[in-house]
């Protein structure tokens, strides 16, 4: 068996169908990431305070490739993401995958980090963070 991540796609889309981690790899399981604060000057709690899903998704991300550096890591060494999305006024109430593809498509299956992670998006009716729309758990490895 190989010492290093496989990965395996269909088409185009920005994910890997299947992620598979050699054993002698050490997993980093990342808590959920909410977005930072966009706005000062917008109503407290509220999405514009956060931004649209685009904005919190590059948000979101910029924050776990700086906690993913304090470990020696970064984005592209993340194995599988989880998406939660809050539905917004804008989609009828659903949640904004248009949104979140704007923001994620900028940090995964790039030609700077090509590396893409298994992902699942799922729509949920708040988070913690009243205004955040956009929260993402993430597990990286690092290999040997």
């Amino acid at each position: 068996m190989s010492n290093s991540i496989q990965r395996t796609s269909v088409g185009d889309f920005p994910i890997s169908q299947t992620v598979t981690v050699p054993a002698s790899a050490s997993l980093v399981f990342i808590s959920g990431t909410l977005p930072d604060l966009a706005d000062p000057l917008a109503a407290a709690g509220t999405p514009a305070a956060y931004g649209d899903t685009e904005v919190q998704t590059i948000s979101v991300f910029n924050k776990l490739r700086k906690i993913l550096r304090q470990q020696d890591l970064d984005l592209g060494d993340i194995v599988q993401l989880r998406v939660f999305l809050v539905g917004t006024e804008e989609t009828g109430g659903k949640l904004d995958f248009t949104g979140l593809q704007a923001g994620y498509t900028q940090f995964f299956g790039t030609t700077e980090q090509p590396n893409k992670p298994a992902r699942t998006a799922l729509q949920v009716v708040a988070l913690p963070l009243s205004g955040a729309l956009v929260e993402v758990e993430a597990i990286a490895a690092r290999t040997a």
